[in-house]
């Protein structure tokens, strides 16, 4: 783990998981770098592993077990972590581990890379589950859109020094945009935080070389297994096709599909067409024309809360999605988010 301290299983948790799977015969740290982060690897007695995560609020609690027990058992078997136990005065929540190591710490072959990308596209269709999305559903992705619209203005005042006066226009500009598009923009039960680092690759791959906010060799994600070292591709001789499994659901919720795409936007898909390309053709639709207007003006409002959160909590890597995403714009690459 990349912290200074790991951070003990709290007794309390330690005696409800047991009762729930028996005694733990190993516990590990495997919480991100930052205080508010509390996860552990567990293994039971009979070698079977899990995670316990304690939310670090009570919004993320009931955001996750909602998105556990209402929209991710569509994923199916192995795409995502199981919700064994939750227990909501404690915030915690058990959960099964999945196989497979972030895609954002891997370096994959071409094809490999877009498969995970284009199985990356096809599970969040399902999560999203537009369809069967119930009355309250709709409504809330609504309200949730004006929300992120005005939250524009206390982004841009704790942006301060990082935000010039014709950013903090492209960004008012944006979210003006955005209100305009609310009953244009189909609703979605959406995972929240869908990037690279929490979609897990169990294929062919050669180990990547750190950037700057990924996680450390030895640092685990929730609900994710140790991961094997993947063998390089070999000259001759086809290899077995990957699996992608997604985790981490504490910001799932009802919102607009398209919000969904907004950090694989700022991130993997910057000069990369064919990720994008495989993403969508794995989603099953392109995007709509509200959603290709949308998409750029949720990324300039990604920008701004980038740089209101990032400085502050020493996420230097969140800190620079923000400013990458706003040079694009700035540059008139508005196109290339979508």
């Amino acid at each position: 783990m990349s912290h200074g301290h790991a951070k003990p299983l709290p007794p309390s948790l330690r005696e409800w998981a047991e009762r729930v799977v028996g005694p733990l015969s190993a516990v590990q740290d495997a919480s991100h770098p930052r205080a508010s982060s509390r996860v552990w690897d567990v293994t039971g007695s009979r070698g079977r592993r899990f995670f316990i995560k304690q939310s670090a609020s009570a919004s993320f609690y009931e955001r996750e077990t909602f998105g556990y027990q209402s929209a991710v058992p569509a994923l199916g078997f192995g795409r995502a972590p199981r919700l064994v136990e939750s227990d909501a005065r404690q915030l915690a929540l058990l959960l099964t581990a999945v196989p497979g190591t972030p895609v954002s710490r891997l370096t994959l072959p071409g094809p490999e890379h877009r498969s995970a990308h284009r199985q990356f596209g096809a599970l969040l269709r399902r999560l999203h589950g537009t369809d069967k999305m119930p009355g309250a559903g709709r409504r809330e992705a609504r309200t949730a859109l004006e929300r992120l619209a005005d939250d524009a203005e206390t982004h841009l005042a704790r942006a301060t020094d990082l935000m010039s006066e014709s950013r903090r226009a492209l960004v008012r500009r944006a979210a003006d945009h955005v209100r305009k598009l609310t009953d244009l923009l189909a609703p979605a039960h959406i995972h929240g935080d869908a990037q690279e680092r929490n979609a897990l690759w169990t294929g062919p791959a050669l180990p990547g070389q750190r950037t700057p906010g990924q996680q450390a060799p030895g640092q685990r994600t929730p609900g994710q297994q140790a991961p094997v070292r993947q063998a390089p591709r070999q000259a001759s001789g086809r290899q077995a096709p990957g699996q992608l499994a997604v985790i981490d659901f504490e910001r799932s919720r009802y919102a607009p599909a398209v919000q969904d795409f907004v950090r694989l936007a700022c991130g993997p898909w910057q000069g990369r067409d064919d990720l994008r390309a495989a993403f969508f053709h794995g989603y099953g639709r392109p995007l709509t024309d509200a959603e290709r207007q949308a998409l750029p003006c949720l990324a300039a409002l990604d920008a701004a809360s980038c740089l209101a959160y990032g400085p502050d909590h020493g996420e230097h890597d969140v800190t620079a999605r923000g400013l990458r995403t706003l040079a694009r714009l700035e540059n008139g690459a508005w196109g290339t988010f979508v």
